[in-house]
């Protein structure tokens, strides 16, 4: 398989290429990605925008404050029993996964809580963090939520005079740069793996929030970026469900009855690793074959495509089940 000749500032798809070489349970079907890539073509597939229903947004720095909070807990929405999700009502609708998410943090805002104020952030009880996530079921790891959430506040407080707007500015305007400095403020923003003793970088929710930004921002201000290609697949457990569904991601039988039957992939392990760098690299790939068919969609943008493309579709496999702060 070639690897796509992108700017790699990141280190992300060199070290996913490195995976993807040596992986023993995963493989891309190239042919399966043009296929796709001609697919979209006749259904007029075109670069999606940003999403802003569920978000709180107002243009100034708390919409900036909030971004980074919201991002900072966008993580492992699963349950063991696909019955019994974490659900939130609001504005007449029945949400899961991130829209409820968006939701709960907007409904927080309307109710008083500032979840953009750093201080807020910082002292946050666990009363309060149960008040924020209240719905049908509980949301999965909420302890770790607050200690991100915690941890948000006191490196906003302590190394950026309680606003994020600081830690863009620095950045000027590199969506690279951005997404390197969260990795490094932030410990629950540093995703890193390690596969065959070497590190290989993901920075899922990093590079994530860059994207919210430059969307929510409409790439002007604190979301004007100038080099969006820099950004790849934010690697998580939907976009490699679909992959399979597409027929880009092939799996051995065994890794695949693990995933059909519903066991646990630990965070980690060299499946886990594997399937995450396949999802980073067929995506820079998926790219590359709608610009030859026409079509200039950035990888971060393909990303976005596939994620609502997975939204509410019944698929005939299910997702890789993995436990982990940073997907």
């Amino acid at each position: 398989m070639a690897v796509p000749q992108r700017p790699d500032p990141l280190g992300v798809r060199a070290t996913t290429a490195r995976v993807v070489t040596l992986a023993q349970s995963v493989s891309i079907d190239v042919d399966a990605v043009a296929a796709l890539a001609r697919r979209w073509k006749a259904e007029g597939v075109t670069a999606p925008a940003w999403q802003p229903q569920f978000h709180f947004f107002d243009g100034t720095h708390r919409s900036v404050n909030w971004l980074l909070t919201l991002d900072a807990v966008n993580f492992s929405f699963w349950s063991h029993d696909p019955t019994e999700r974490w659900e939130v009502d609001y504005g007449g609708r029945r949400l899961d996964g991130y829209w409820a998410l968006a939701a709960a943090f907007k409904r927080a805002v309307e109710e008083g809580t500032r979840l953009w104020d750093a201080r807020v952030l910082a002292d946050l009880s666990q009363g309060d963090i149960y008040r924020v996530f209240r719905g049908t079921g509980l949301i999965p790891m909420i302890t770790d939520r607050l200690t991100n959430l915690r941890e948000v506040g006191s490196v906003l407080l302590e190394r950026h005079r309680g606003q994020a707007i600081n830690l863009v500015q620095a950045c000027e305007h590199s969506a690279a740069a951005l997404a390197r400095s969260l990795a490094q403020e932030f410990r629950s923003f540093a995703d890193v793996a390690v596969y065959e003793g070497e590190p290989v970088v993901f920075l899922k929710r990093a590079q994530l929030l860059v994207s919210d930004l430059w969307g929510a921002f409409r790439a002007r201000g604190w979301g004007r970026f100038d080099d969006m290609e820099a950004l790849t697949a934010f690697a998580d457990y939907k976009l490699p469900q679909l992959l399979r569904e597409y027929g880009v991601l092939r799996y051995t039988s065994t890794l695949a009855g693990r995933i059909d039957q519903r066991a646990v992939i630990l965070a980690g392990s060299p499946e886990e690793v594997e399937i995450r760098a396949a999802t980073v690299q067929a995506v820079d790939l998926l790219s590359d074959c709608l610009r030859a068919e026409g079509i200039e969609v950035l990888p971060f943008q393909v990303d976005w495509l596939l994620w609502q493309s997975a939204q509410g579709v019944t698929m005939a496999h299910p997702y890789h089940l993995t436990r982990t702060i940073f997907y």
